[in-house]
Protein backbone atom coordinates (compact mmCIF):
# COMPACT_ATOMS: atom_id res chain seq x y z
CA UNK A 1 0.00 0.00 0.00
CA UNK A 2 1.08 3.63 -0.62
CA UNK A 3 -2.04 5.50 -1.10
CA UNK A 4 -4.00 5.68 2.33
CA UNK A 5 -6.98 7.75 3.50
CA UNK A 6 -7.65 8.69 7.44
CA UNK A 7 -10.91 8.91 7.71
CA UNK A 8 -11.40 11.45 11.10
CA UNK A 9 -9.67 14.67 11.79
CA UNK A 10 -9.75 14.71 15.45
CA UNK A 11 -6.99 13.72 17.31
CA UNK A 12 -6.83 10.29 16.52
CA UNK A 13 -7.26 10.71 12.60
CA UNK A 14 -4.25 13.85 12.67
CA UNK A 15 -2.16 11.49 15.00
CA UNK A 16 -2.72 8.88 12.28
CA UNK A 17 -2.14 11.02 9.86
CA UNK A 18 0.95 11.75 10.61
CA UNK A 19 2.65 8.66 11.91
CA UNK A 20 1.74 7.33 8.37
CA UNK A 21 3.29 10.20 6.44
CA UNK A 22 6.32 10.14 8.38
CA UNK A 23 6.65 6.29 7.53
CA UNK A 24 6.52 7.77 3.79
CA UNK A 25 3.23 6.70 2.91
CA UNK A 26 0.68 9.11 0.46
CA UNK A 27 -1.79 10.18 3.13
CA UNK A 28 -5.04 11.79 2.49
CA UNK A 29 -6.95 13.15 5.95
CA UNK A 30 -10.92 13.59 5.61
CA UNK A 31 -12.42 15.56 7.77
CA UNK A 32 -16.42 16.94 7.30
CA UNK A 33 -15.74 19.89 9.65
CA UNK A 34 -14.10 23.12 7.84
CA UNK A 35 -11.31 22.13 10.38
CA UNK A 36 -9.21 19.45 12.57
CA UNK A 37 -10.64 19.32 15.87
CA UNK A 38 -14.26 20.88 15.93
CA UNK A 39 -16.02 17.97 17.21
CA UNK A 40 -14.59 15.65 20.71
CA UNK A 41 -10.94 16.88 20.49
CA UNK A 42 -12.39 20.77 20.93
CA UNK A 43 -12.82 21.87 24.50
CA UNK A 44 -11.84 18.25 26.59
CA UNK A 45 -10.46 18.05 29.85
CA UNK A 46 -7.12 18.49 28.94
CA UNK A 47 -5.26 16.03 30.71
CA UNK A 48 -2.56 14.12 29.14
CA UNK A 49 -3.42 11.69 32.59
CA UNK A 50 -1.90 8.09 32.85
CA UNK A 51 -3.00 8.19 36.32
CA UNK A 52 -6.56 8.05 34.67
CA UNK A 53 -6.09 4.98 33.13
CA UNK A 54 -8.20 2.81 34.98
CA UNK A 55 -10.86 1.17 33.15
CA UNK A 56 -14.82 1.82 34.17
CA UNK A 57 -14.76 -1.86 33.63
CA UNK A 58 -15.48 -2.70 37.68
CA UNK A 59 -18.86 -3.65 39.69
CA UNK A 60 -19.02 -0.31 41.59
CA UNK A 61 -19.77 1.77 37.68
CA UNK A 62 -22.45 -0.63 37.66
CA UNK A 63 -23.74 -0.10 41.01
CA UNK A 64 -23.38 3.41 40.90
CA UNK A 65 -25.18 3.70 37.76
CA UNK A 66 -28.05 2.42 39.12
CA UNK A 67 -28.16 4.89 42.11
CA UNK A 68 -27.64 8.35 40.03
CA UNK A 69 -30.30 6.72 37.32
CA UNK A 70 -32.85 9.36 38.61
CA UNK A 71 -30.59 12.33 39.41
CA UNK A 72 -29.70 14.74 36.57
CA UNK A 73 -26.66 16.26 37.94
CA UNK A 74 -25.41 12.93 38.35
CA UNK A 75 -21.38 12.16 37.43
CA UNK A 76 -22.58 9.40 35.29
CA UNK A 77 -26.38 9.65 34.09
CA UNK A 78 -27.54 6.68 32.08
CA UNK A 79 -31.03 7.20 29.93
CA UNK A 80 -33.47 4.33 30.52
CA UNK A 81 -34.92 4.31 26.74
CA UNK A 82 -33.34 1.04 26.00
CA UNK A 83 -32.05 0.69 22.14
CA UNK A 84 -30.16 -2.44 21.09
CA UNK A 85 -27.21 -0.35 20.73
CA UNK A 86 -27.04 0.57 24.06
CA UNK A 87 -28.37 -3.01 25.72
CA UNK A 88 -25.38 -4.81 23.55
CA UNK A 89 -23.02 -2.11 24.60
CA UNK A 90 -23.61 -2.40 28.02
CA UNK A 91 -23.85 -6.72 27.71
CA UNK A 92 -20.37 -6.26 26.25
CA UNK A 93 -19.01 -4.12 29.18
CA UNK A 94 -20.54 -6.67 31.39
CA UNK A 95 -18.87 -9.47 30.16
CA UNK A 96 -15.47 -7.28 30.24
CA UNK A 97 -15.62 -6.69 33.98
CA UNK A 98 -13.19 -9.98 34.64
CA UNK A 99 -10.87 -7.86 32.16
CA UNK A 100 -10.69 -5.10 34.32
CA UNK A 101 -7.15 -5.35 36.33
CA UNK A 102 -5.21 -6.44 32.51
CA UNK A 103 -6.81 -3.69 30.86
CA UNK A 104 -6.08 -1.19 33.78
CA UNK A 105 -2.83 -2.30 33.80
CA UNK A 106 -2.51 -2.18 29.61
CA UNK A 107 -3.77 1.32 29.47
CA UNK A 108 -1.21 2.89 31.79
CA UNK A 109 1.53 0.99 29.46
CA UNK A 110 0.15 2.40 26.34
CA UNK A 111 -0.58 6.25 28.21
CA UNK A 112 3.47 6.22 28.87
CA UNK A 113 4.07 5.26 25.54
CA UNK A 114 1.88 8.28 24.26
CA UNK A 115 4.13 10.88 26.36
CA UNK A 116 7.40 9.86 24.62
CA UNK A 117 5.81 10.34 21.00
CA UNK A 118 3.52 13.63 22.01
CA UNK A 119 6.41 15.58 23.08
CA UNK A 120 8.70 14.60 21.07
CA UNK A 121 6.45 15.42 18.01
CA UNK A 122 5.48 19.13 19.57
CA UNK A 123 9.19 20.00 20.01
CA UNK A 124 9.81 18.78 16.44
CA UNK A 125 6.76 20.82 14.95
CA UNK A 126 7.01 23.51 17.31
CA UNK A 127 3.54 23.39 18.31
CA UNK A 128 2.20 25.51 20.91
CA UNK A 129 -0.42 24.51 23.40
CA UNK A 130 -0.54 25.67 26.84
CA UNK A 131 1.37 22.64 27.85
CA UNK A 132 1.84 22.38 32.01
CA UNK A 133 3.90 19.47 33.25
CA UNK A 134 3.17 19.97 36.76
CA UNK A 135 1.61 16.51 37.63
CA UNK A 136 -2.11 15.77 38.38
CA UNK A 137 -3.50 15.59 41.70
CA UNK A 138 -6.44 13.17 42.85
CA UNK A 139 -8.42 14.17 45.78
CA UNK A 140 -10.48 12.06 47.69
CA UNK A 141 -12.72 13.22 50.57
CA UNK A 142 -13.72 9.59 52.26
CA UNK A 143 -11.68 6.62 52.79
CA UNK A 144 -13.27 4.40 50.66
CA UNK A 145 -12.36 6.15 47.44
CA UNK A 146 -8.86 6.59 48.50
CA UNK A 147 -8.36 3.01 49.43
CA UNK A 148 -9.80 2.15 46.29
CA UNK A 149 -7.14 4.34 44.89
CA UNK A 150 -4.44 2.79 46.44
CA UNK A 151 -5.28 -0.74 44.76
CA UNK A 152 -5.42 0.97 41.02
CA UNK A 153 -2.10 2.41 42.02
CA UNK A 154 -0.64 -1.12 42.27
CA UNK A 155 -2.10 -1.65 38.96
CA UNK A 156 -0.88 1.04 37.77
CA UNK A 157 2.90 0.70 38.87
CA UNK A 158 2.31 -2.78 37.22
CA UNK A 159 2.23 -0.83 33.56
CA UNK A 160 4.86 1.16 34.65
CA UNK A 161 3.48 4.60 36.48
CA UNK A 162 4.69 6.21 39.71
CA UNK A 163 2.26 8.19 41.83
CA UNK A 164 2.17 8.62 45.40
CA UNK A 165 -0.21 9.03 47.93
CA UNK A 166 -0.39 12.33 49.93
CA UNK A 167 -1.82 13.60 53.25
CA UNK A 168 -4.70 16.70 53.59
CA UNK A 169 -1.59 18.99 54.25
CA UNK A 170 0.48 17.88 51.36
CA UNK A 171 -3.00 18.46 48.95
CA UNK A 172 -2.51 21.91 50.11
CA UNK A 173 1.59 22.64 49.83
CA UNK A 174 0.59 20.87 46.06
CA UNK A 175 -2.50 22.98 45.23
CA UNK A 176 -2.72 25.64 47.98
CA UNK A 177 -5.98 27.12 46.14
CA UNK A 178 -8.10 24.70 46.44
CA UNK A 179 -10.70 24.60 49.21
CA UNK A 180 -12.51 22.48 51.48
CA UNK A 181 -11.45 19.34 53.66
CA UNK A 182 -10.10 16.07 52.10
CA UNK A 183 -9.01 12.20 53.29
CA UNK A 184 -6.58 12.05 51.11
CA UNK A 185 -5.14 12.27 48.23
CA UNK A 186 -2.33 10.27 45.00
CA UNK A 187 -0.17 12.85 43.17
CA UNK A 188 1.25 11.62 39.90
CA UNK A 189 4.47 14.35 38.80
CA UNK A 190 4.88 12.75 35.30
CA UNK A 191 1.49 13.71 33.66
CA UNK A 192 0.34 17.36 32.33
CA UNK A 193 -1.78 19.23 30.54
CA UNK A 194 -2.17 21.13 27.69
CA UNK A 195 -4.71 22.49 25.01
CA UNK A 196 -6.10 19.68 22.56
CA UNK A 197 -7.26 21.66 20.17
CA UNK A 198 -4.81 23.56 19.90
CA UNK A 199 -2.43 21.21 19.58
CA UNK A 200 -4.41 19.00 17.14
CA UNK A 201 -4.62 22.08 14.93
CA UNK A 202 -0.86 22.21 14.97
CA UNK A 203 0.09 18.87 14.06
CA UNK A 204 -2.81 19.04 11.47
CA UNK A 205 -0.75 21.85 9.96
CA UNK A 206 2.44 19.85 10.56
CA UNK A 207 0.98 17.31 8.57
CA UNK A 208 0.22 19.40 5.49
CA UNK A 209 3.83 20.23 5.36
CA UNK A 210 4.69 16.72 5.21
CA UNK A 211 2.68 16.39 2.37
CA UNK A 212 -0.57 15.13 3.70
CA UNK A 213 -3.43 16.09 1.80
CA UNK A 214 -5.96 17.33 4.28
CA UNK A 215 -9.45 17.74 2.37
CA UNK A 216 -11.87 19.95 4.88
CA UNK A 217 -15.67 20.09 4.59
CA UNK A 218 -15.86 16.78 3.02
CA UNK A 219 -18.66 14.08 4.68
CA UNK A 220 -17.95 10.63 3.94
CA UNK A 221 -21.35 9.41 2.24
CA UNK A 222 -19.88 5.40 1.87
CA UNK A 223 -16.93 3.48 1.91
CA UNK A 224 -16.01 0.08 0.43
CA UNK A 225 -12.71 -1.85 -0.03
CA UNK A 226 -12.18 -5.26 -1.97
CA UNK A 227 -8.96 -6.13 0.15
CA UNK A 228 -7.07 -4.06 -2.70
CA UNK A 229 -8.43 -0.80 -3.21
CA UNK A 230 -10.69 1.19 -0.91
CA UNK A 231 -13.00 3.49 -2.28
CA UNK A 232 -15.19 6.47 -0.69
CA UNK A 233 -17.83 8.60 -1.45
CA UNK A 234 -17.47 12.22 -0.63
CA UNK A 235 -19.99 15.10 -0.75
CA UNK A 236 -18.36 18.36 -0.67
CA UNK A 237 -18.68 22.16 -1.53
CA UNK A 238 -18.33 20.77 -5.26
CA UNK A 239 -20.99 18.01 -4.79
CA UNK A 240 -20.34 14.22 -4.70
CA UNK A 241 -17.09 12.84 -5.94
CA UNK A 242 -15.66 9.45 -5.34
CA UNK A 243 -12.06 9.21 -4.38
CA UNK A 244 -9.76 5.71 -4.59
CA UNK A 245 -6.99 4.60 -2.47
CA UNK A 246 -4.70 1.69 -1.71
CA UNK A 247 -6.04 1.77 1.98
CA UNK A 248 -7.93 3.36 4.32
CA UNK A 249 -8.10 4.07 8.37
CA UNK A 250 -11.05 4.79 10.25
CA UNK A 251 -10.67 7.36 13.01
CA UNK A 252 -14.08 8.76 12.85
CA UNK A 253 -15.10 8.76 16.63
CA UNK A 254 -18.50 7.88 17.10
CA UNK A 255 -18.95 7.51 13.55
CA UNK A 256 -16.50 4.74 13.35
CA UNK A 257 -19.53 2.23 14.13
CA UNK A 258 -21.37 2.95 10.77
CA UNK A 259 -18.47 2.94 8.85
CA UNK A 260 -17.31 0.14 9.98
CA UNK A 261 -20.74 -1.67 9.01
CA UNK A 262 -20.13 -0.73 5.55
CA UNK A 263 -16.84 -2.63 5.87
CA UNK A 264 -17.97 -5.86 6.79
CA UNK A 265 -16.52 -5.06 10.52
CA UNK A 266 -18.25 -4.61 13.70
CA UNK A 267 -16.94 -2.18 16.06
CA UNK A 268 -19.19 -1.21 18.98
CA UNK A 269 -18.50 2.32 19.52
CA UNK A 270 -20.92 4.34 21.77
CA UNK A 271 -20.78 7.68 22.01
CA UNK A 272 -20.67 9.04 25.67
CA UNK A 273 -20.95 12.42 26.14
CA UNK A 274 -18.89 14.55 28.29
CA UNK A 275 -19.05 18.34 29.23
CA UNK A 276 -17.12 21.12 30.03
CA UNK A 277 -16.57 24.96 30.83
CA UNK A 278 -13.85 26.94 29.88
CA UNK A 279 -14.01 29.74 32.41
CA UNK A 280 -12.06 32.94 31.63
CA UNK A 281 -9.92 34.37 34.35
CA UNK A 282 -10.68 38.24 33.63
CA UNK A 283 -8.85 39.84 36.61
CA UNK A 284 -5.68 39.47 38.80
CA UNK A 285 -7.86 37.93 41.51
CA UNK A 286 -9.26 35.04 39.49
CA UNK A 287 -6.06 34.18 38.15
CA UNK A 288 -4.71 34.09 41.47
CA UNK A 289 -7.07 32.24 42.84
CA UNK A 290 -7.49 29.36 40.10
CA UNK A 291 -5.43 26.25 40.59
CA UNK A 292 -2.35 25.36 38.00
CA UNK A 293 -1.68 21.75 39.46
CA UNK A 294 -4.10 19.39 37.52
CA UNK A 295 -7.02 18.01 39.82
CA UNK A 296 -9.06 15.03 39.72
CA UNK A 297 -12.32 15.05 41.87
CA UNK A 298 -12.90 11.15 42.62
CA UNK A 299 -16.61 11.95 44.14
CA UNK A 300 -17.30 14.38 41.44
CA UNK A 301 -15.84 12.95 38.97
CA UNK A 302 -14.40 15.94 37.42
CA UNK A 303 -10.81 17.09 36.24
CA UNK A 304 -9.05 20.15 35.66
CA UNK A 305 -6.80 22.22 33.69
CA UNK A 306 -5.43 25.39 33.35
CA UNK A 307 -4.49 26.66 30.26
CA UNK A 308 -2.19 29.65 29.91
CA UNK A 309 -3.00 32.38 32.70
CA UNK A 310 -6.04 33.49 30.96
CA UNK A 311 -8.12 30.01 30.89
CA UNK A 312 -9.30 27.25 33.52
CA UNK A 313 -11.11 24.01 31.90
CA UNK A 314 -13.07 21.90 34.18
CA UNK A 315 -14.55 18.96 32.21
CA UNK A 316 -15.91 14.93 33.38
CA UNK A 317 -19.32 13.62 33.19
CA UNK A 318 -20.53 10.51 31.41
CA UNK A 319 -24.15 10.83 29.90
CA UNK A 320 -25.24 7.40 28.20
CA UNK A 321 -27.86 9.71 25.57
CA UNK A 322 -27.17 8.01 21.70
CA UNK A 323 -26.10 10.50 19.36
CA UNK A 324 -27.53 13.89 21.05
CA UNK A 325 -25.15 16.89 20.89
CA UNK A 326 -27.34 19.28 23.51
CA UNK A 327 -25.66 21.63 26.15
CA UNK A 328 -27.47 20.86 28.68
CA UNK A 329 -27.85 23.79 31.64
CA UNK A 330 -28.48 20.65 34.53
CA UNK A 331 -25.33 19.35 33.31
CA UNK A 332 -23.55 22.49 33.20
CA UNK A 333 -24.67 23.83 36.40
CA UNK A 334 -23.23 21.25 38.75
CA UNK A 335 -19.85 21.65 37.02
CA UNK A 336 -19.81 26.01 38.20
CA UNK A 337 -20.90 25.16 41.55
CA UNK A 338 -17.60 23.01 42.00
CA UNK A 339 -15.67 26.10 40.69
CA UNK A 340 -17.37 28.13 43.31
CA UNK A 341 -16.73 25.75 46.08
CA UNK A 342 -13.64 24.65 45.65
CA UNK A 343 -12.06 27.93 44.05
CA UNK A 344 -14.31 30.53 45.52
CA UNK A 345 -12.17 33.25 44.66
CA UNK A 346 -12.75 32.55 41.12
CA UNK A 347 -15.02 34.87 38.64
CA UNK A 348 -17.36 32.30 37.13
CA UNK A 349 -18.79 35.33 35.48
CA UNK A 350 -17.93 34.33 31.78
CA UNK A 351 -18.24 30.66 31.52
CA UNK A 352 -18.28 28.88 28.17
CA UNK A 353 -19.66 25.67 28.25
CA UNK A 354 -19.41 22.84 25.86
CA UNK A 355 -20.40 19.34 24.91
CA UNK A 356 -18.70 16.36 23.11
CA UNK A 357 -19.45 12.67 22.62
CA UNK A 358 -16.74 9.83 23.71
CA UNK A 359 -16.57 7.24 21.51
CA UNK A 360 -16.25 4.54 24.10
CA UNK A 361 -15.87 0.33 23.24
CA UNK A 362 -17.49 -1.93 26.31
CA UNK A 363 -14.15 -2.69 27.29
CA UNK A 364 -12.61 0.46 27.93
CA UNK A 365 -9.79 -0.40 25.37
CA UNK A 366 -9.18 1.26 21.79
CA UNK A 367 -9.66 -0.55 18.71
CA UNK A 368 -6.57 -0.63 17.15
CA UNK A 369 -5.65 -2.96 14.10
CA UNK A 370 -6.80 -4.36 10.90
CA UNK A 371 -10.74 -4.93 9.40
CA UNK A 372 -11.49 -8.10 7.84
CA UNK A 373 -10.56 -6.42 4.23
CA UNK A 374 -6.15 -6.47 4.48
CA UNK A 375 -6.15 -2.64 3.25
CA UNK A 376 -8.80 -1.60 5.82
CA UNK A 377 -7.73 -0.39 9.33
CA UNK A 378 -8.89 1.36 12.67
CA UNK A 379 -7.75 3.58 15.19
CA UNK A 380 -10.69 4.38 17.27
CA UNK A 381 -12.45 4.00 20.22
CA UNK A 382 -9.85 5.59 22.67
CA UNK A 383 -12.91 6.69 25.25
CA UNK A 384 -12.18 9.17 27.52
CA UNK A 385 -8.31 9.27 27.10
CA UNK A 386 -8.15 10.26 23.62
CA UNK A 387 -5.80 12.55 23.94
CA UNK A 388 -3.70 10.62 26.41
CA UNK A 389 -3.75 7.74 24.02
CA UNK A 390 -3.62 8.90 20.96
CA UNK A 391 0.04 9.40 19.99
CA UNK A 392 0.73 5.87 21.05
CA UNK A 393 -1.95 4.07 19.22
CA UNK A 394 -1.21 6.36 16.12
CA UNK A 395 2.60 5.08 16.32
CA UNK A 396 1.59 1.36 16.79
CA UNK A 397 -1.25 1.87 13.17
CA UNK A 398 1.68 3.14 11.38
CA UNK A 399 3.96 0.53 11.91
CA UNK A 400 1.20 -1.97 11.83
CA UNK A 401 0.87 -0.50 7.96
CA UNK A 402 3.88 -0.39 7.39
CA UNK A 403 4.16 -3.90 8.05
CA UNK A 404 7.02 -3.48 10.95
CA UNK A 405 6.78 -5.13 14.45
CA UNK A 406 5.02 -3.15 17.56
CA UNK A 407 7.86 -0.93 19.64
CA UNK A 408 9.20 -3.34 22.30
CA UNK A 409 7.45 -3.27 25.39
CA UNK A 410 4.38 -1.92 23.92
CA UNK A 411 1.52 -4.38 22.01
CA UNK A 412 -1.12 -3.48 20.67
CA UNK A 413 -4.44 -3.34 23.21
CA UNK A 414 -6.16 -6.99 23.50
CA UNK A 415 -9.34 -6.00 21.55
CA UNK A 416 -7.20 -5.59 18.29
CA UNK A 417 -7.31 -8.80 16.92
CA UNK A 418 -11.01 -9.09 17.31
CA UNK A 419 -12.79 -6.39 14.72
Amino acid sequence: MKSLAVIGGGITGVTTAYALARRGFTVALLERHRYAAMETSFANGGQLSASNAETWTHPSTLVKGLKWMLRSDAPLLVNPRPSWHKISWFAEFIASIPRYEANTVETARLAIAAREHLFAWAEAEGIAFDHRREGILHIYRDRKGFEHAGRVSKLLAAGGLERRAVTPQEISAIEPTLAGSYYGGYYTESDSTGDIHRFTQGLAQACERLGVNCQYGQDVLSVRSNGSEARIELKGPEGVTEQSYDGVVVCAGVGSRALARQLGDRVNVYPVKGYSITVNLLDEASRRAAPTVSLLDDETKLVTSRLGEDRFRVAGTAEFNGVNRDIRADRIRPLVDWVQQCFPGVSTRQVVPWAGLRPMMPDMMPKVGRGCQANVFYNTGHGHLGWTLSAATADLLGELVAGAAAPTGVRLPVTAAAV
